[in-house]
Parts: C-alpha cells; sequence; structure tokens
C-alpha cells in the first residue's frame, strides 16, 4: 500500500521594506497555496499600515525586531541597497530564511558576511534576480548545456535605458554613493551581469570605464558606463549601459558559442519578456525586430516591475520548493557575490585607468583602490564603491 504523501509545509512570510518592488513580492508569495504573508515592516509605520491595508496582512510594525517576533519562516528584504545586511543578519540569528532584493549589497564585505551568517545560521539566502527564469534566457543557458551553443566564446551586452529626473528625485537615496551604491551598473546593470556570468562563467579580469553624461545636476553616480569582461575559460564580452538615453532602447544580450551558433536574448520595452530576436544554429537562422513598431519605449516605473510579476513569481516558488526539498534555490547569496565583484571591479578599473586581475582580487580579499579619483567632469567615484 502506497504511504500517503506529507502535504507541503505551510510557511509564514514578511515583507521588510514597502516601496515598489514590494509589490512584486507580496504578488509571488500570494500566487503559492503554501505561503501565507503574515507582516509587512517599513520605517514609515503610515506606509506599512497602507500596504497591509491594501494586501489584506495583518501585521504592520515598523521595526525588524518586531516583524520577526511574528514567528516568520521567510522574510524578503526590499529596503534601500545599504540597510539589506542589518536585515538579513538580524533574519539570520532568528533562524529565519532570506529572499534579498539585488544588489545584495554594495560593498563586498558586507555582502561577505550576509551570506557567512545564513551558512552559519542553517539558513537559506536566495539573491532576486527574476530574469533567469525567462524561458528564453533558460533556452539559451540549455543550447550552452547541451552544446548547440557550447561553451561562450563571445557576448556582447547593452543595456540601454531612459531614466528622467523624477525616478532619482523621488527618493533621496537614489543617486548617491553612500545609499544607491552605483548607478546604472549597481541598480540596472546587475541583472545582465548576473546573465553573463551564468552563461559564461568565473571571471578572469575586467577593464571599465564610467561616465555621468545627462544627470549630473542631481545625481552623484554614473549614468553611462562601458566595461571589457574576460573569463577564465578564455571568453570575452563587452558591455555597455546607460541611463542617459531617450528614448529607450530596452536591453540585449548576445552569446556565440564553441559550435558557431549564436542567440540574442532582447527586453523591449524594457520589462516585457525575454525574447530571441536572433537564433542562429547552422543552416538556420531567425530573426525578429529588436524594436518593432508601434511600442512605447518609454514606459514608467511601476510598469516595468509590474510586468516582471511573474517572474518573481517563478524565482520565489523555486525558493520554496527548495525549502521544502531541503536544497539551495536555483540563485544564491553567493551567486549574488558574482555579479557584484564584477560591476565593483568596474569601477575600480575606472577609478585607476588599470584592468582589474580577478586572481590579485582573491588574493587580496576584496576589490581595493588607493584612494578617490575623479573619471569625469563631476563623476567622482569613492574608494568605498570597490567593496
Amino acid at each position: 500500500m502506497t504511504p500517503p504523501a506529507t502535504a507541503p509545509r505551510t510557511y509564514r512570510a514578511a515583507i521588510v521594506g514597502c516601496g515598489a518592488i514590494s509589490r512584486n513580492h507580496l504578488e509571488a508569495f500570494g500566487a503559492l497555496d503554501n505561503v501565507q504573508v503574515v507582516g509587512v515592516c517599513d520605517i514609515d509605520l503610515d506606509r506599512a499600515r497602507a500596504t497591509a491595508r491594501n494586501w489584506d496582512v495583518p501585521n504592520a510594525v515598523n521595526t525588524v525586531e518586531e516583524l520577526l517576533a511574528l514567528g516568520v519562516d521567510i522574510v524578503s528584504v526590499c529596503t534601500p541597497h545599504p540597510t539589506h545586511e542589518e536585515v538579513v543578519l538580524k533574519a539570520a540569528a532568528a533562524g529565519v530564511h532570506v529572499l534579498c532584493e539585488k544588489p545584495i549589497a554594495t560593498r563586498l564585505d558586507s555582502a561577505e558576511r550576509m551570506v557567512a551568517a545564513c551558512e552559519e545560521a542553517g539558513v537559506q539566502f536566495g539573491a532576486l534576480f527574476q530574469r533567469r527564469f525567462w524561458p528564453a534566457a533558460q533556452k539559451i543557458r540549455n543550447a550552452i548545456d547541451d552544446g548547440t551553443l557550447g561553451r561562450p566564446l563571445m557576448a556582447q551586452c547593452s543595456v540601454m535605458l531612459h531614466r528622467a529626473p523624477e525616478y532619482y528625485n523621488r527618493d533621496a537615496w537614489r543617486g548617491t554613493w553612500e545609499n544607491d551604491g552605483g548607478g546604472v551598473l549597481m541598480t540596472q546593470a546587475i541583472h545582465q551581469i548576473d546573465l553573463l556570468q551564468w552563461y559564461l562563467g568565473d571571471v578572469a579580469e575586467v577593464y571599465g570605464k564610467v561616465n555621468t553624461y545627462r544627470h549630473g545636476d542631481y545625481i552623484e553616480v554614473e549614468d553611462s558606463a562601458t566595461a571589457v569582461i574576460t573569463f577564465t575559460s578564455g571568453a570575452m564580452a563587452t558591455l555597455e549601459a546607460s541611463t542617459a538615453v531617450s528614448p529607450n532602447l530596452g536591453i540585449q544580450l548576445r552569446i556565440t558559442g564553441e559550435t558557431g551558433a549564436s542567440a540574442s536574448l532582447t527586453e523591449f520595452p524594457e520589462g516585457s519578456d525575454g525574447r530571441l530576436d536572433l537564433w542562429a544554429v547552422g543552416e538556420k537562422i531567425t530573426v525578429e525586430p529588436v524594436h518593432p513598431e508601434g511600442v512605447e519605449p518609454n514606459i514608467d516605473l511601476s510598469t516595468i516591475n509590474g510586468q516582471l510579476i511573474p517572474h518573481h513569481t517563478s524565482q520565489v516558488r523555486d525558493f520554496v520548493q527548495a525549502l521544502d526539498a531541503g536544497t539551495e534555490p536555483a540563485i544564491t547569496g553567493k551567486d549574488a557575490l558574482k555579479s557584484l565583484r564584477i560591476l565593483l571591479a568596474v569601477y575600480e578599473s575606472a577609478r585607476t585607468g588599470r584592468p582589474v586581475c580577478f586572481a590579485d582580487v582573491e588574493a587580496s580579499g576584496r576589490v581595493q583602490v588607493p584612494a578617490d579619483v575623479e573619471v569625469s567632469a563631476g563623476t567622482r567615484v569613492p574608494a568605498e564603491a570597490a567593496g
């Protein structure tokens, strides 16, 4: 006689930070039958209460301690970047599993402490990079693994986005080194840097430049960057990223493998599902327009975030299933360290004018630079930005 199946455990989840991205987490948890959101937390108690009312959440508090006292199993961290560490360390100490928005930190030492704390506490630490869950992104990963593309040799990545002044001005922490940790690299292109390292593997060397072309009157950080990245496999990638573009040109990542085959992943308009605009394998070439006619390129951030909800849901589901199975989630805090190291290396290279060799980084334990360097008129990258 077959024994009855064990019913999935029900998890008590909570959200820290009730800003724009919290909606994605609330929607994602709400889509899962075995998760109940029992509380939200924000330093602005009125905002926490409004979120609780809007989403039918029973508890609204303004301290992490109060939230953890509700007896939660999972906490989603949706606060400004530099505040992640405090929340993650408190959650880990309480034995609570953590899902953290990207970037998990703006400094390597902070990110490493978070990873170590979760490991020592025996809790899972997941990092939100939901674009890996696009079917098109996974098709490229599978084509690498099954030999259709084979080992990647070259990649070109373009992240050419529009951000209006209002985007930076509506939150005091945006566009500052201290609180945002960086500009287009830290906040936008980190998603594509994550995809690059997922596809091409470990990094050997980074050479980069940053500048502030259009937003310098109201931000400290870069609005534009370029980089050449060499991987330990010998593969090479180029990256261009900007929020100074109008109209928004979206995002494109093209991979060429050792078989000679190529595939290109496009996100246009920003926030839409990634799609394969180029699939060139053998004699078969499939091409779609990168910028279809009649598509509005400049859409507001709430729409962009809203369109990503299904993939947030896929990643949150994977995280909960990993808890059920006692395994690691698809994207861990350790994975998030990789993309953070790469973008911090771009900042270091921009400040010093020299490539960053990752063997030297591993030997020293951190990305290190000697002092602040002004890399362009009005763009000064502080020493702390190197992690």
